[in-house]
């Protein structure tokens, strides 16, 4: 059986830490390719996850497998690739090079092209889609936080791998549509650029009316190019993908009451593109507003808010100061 075998973690970074460290708590064993300076902290304070119900976990250094090397791919039952997007084909390469030929290859990353660049570069492997709704940021010292709420979702298979991967506190879901759940999510993650502009936690972001008209104008331009495509988005919560702009819309207390029965959101939570801005790394822009821009192209739609944004992405990833802290209204000029 695969999971007999180690689970590998391609490109160990914040979800990647707290996906392992979870599941290594669950009882599986778990190898992290990771960074120099991850592996650092975690040999140094081993690996701590918090979350924001309150729970915690520490994993001792020695539980875990910790390597810069893909050698330590070489026994693996499945690889849970959480690199970045930009990044797949160079990780579908070393997965071709160094992980066994009848492990089972898990992408658990952002956007909706991933799957399909894993599969052109590992022919004859098999391959599943995922999407992993919550989202978890580094603290520093070995410690990762998981900051909203949801459960990871991964392609039916017919070994039942979305229960066998299931442990305590981190619950994976099978679905038999999982190109509708990556396209919902992909709409929703298109506030992670507009978060990252504003400089401000999510939860207090959402709590004002400006910049939830803003993500609502941002969601209205990425319904139309979605549909244009033929594709019915799943939403990763209980309120229809359709419905949400007009949730956003409504005044501050209503919205509130509806948010806190749907998701939980910590109160410090950012999303990862401003973690990317705040630390100089290459964000995800071309994979979240760059797709709606792609789709606009091909079907002759206008989407001017999502050119806006990828521009003052841009400029902020040129910059190198971290977010600009813009309002709503500096973001629609």
């Amino acid at each position: 059986m695969i999971l007999d075998r180690p689970i590998a973690i391609a490109g160990a970074g914040s979800i990647g830490c707290f996906v392992g460290g979870m599941l290594a708590a669950g009882g599986h064993r778990v190898a992290l390719l990771a960074r120099p300076r991850v592996i650092e902290e975690i040999e140094s304070n081993g690996l701590r996850l918090t979350s924001f119900d309150g729970s915690e976990r520490q994993i001792a250094s020695n539980q875990l497998t910790l390597s810069e090397h893909p050698s330590i791919l070489a026994d693996a039952g499945a690889v849970l690739v959480t690199v970045k997007s930009a990044d797949t084909a160079d990780i579908a390469d070393i997965i071709a090079r160094h992980a066994p030929a009848d492990a089972v290859i898990v992408s658990l990353q952002n956007g909706i092209g991933n799957v399909a660049v894993l599969r052109q570069r590992l022919p004859g492997r098999r391959v599943l889609a995922g999407m992993v709704p919550f989202n978890v940021g580094s603290r520093g010292d070995g410690r990762f936080h998981r900051a909203t709420s949801g459960d990871i979702v991964i392609e039916q298979d017919d070994t039942d791998l979305a229960r066998r991967l299931s442990v305590p506190g981190l619950k994976v879901r099978a679905t038999s549509d999982i190109a509708g759940v990556q396209w919902g999510k992909l709409l929703v993650n298109l506030n992670n650029a507009l978060n990252a502009l504003g400089d401000l936690p999510l939860r207090q972001q959402l709590a004002q009316r400006s910049w939830r008209r803003l993500f609502a104008d941002q969601l209205a331009e990425g319904l139309e190019a979605v549909r244009a495509e033929g594709v019915r988005p799943v939403s990763s919560t209980p309120v229809p993908a359709g419905w949400t702009p007009h949730l956003l819309r409504l005044p501050d207390t209503l919205f509130a009451t509806l948010l806190g029965g749907t998701m939980k959101i910590d109160a410090e939570a950012r999303s990862s593109m401003w973690e990317d801005l705040q630390r100089g790394r290459r964000t995800e822009i071309d994979y979240l507003q760059g797709v709606i821009i792609a789709i606009a192209d091909r079907r002759g739609l206008q989407v001017p808010l999502s050119r806006r944004v990828v521009a003052l992405i841009k400029n902020a990833e040129a910059a190198a100061k971290g977010s600009p802290g813009l309002t709503p209204e500096q973001i629609r000029a």
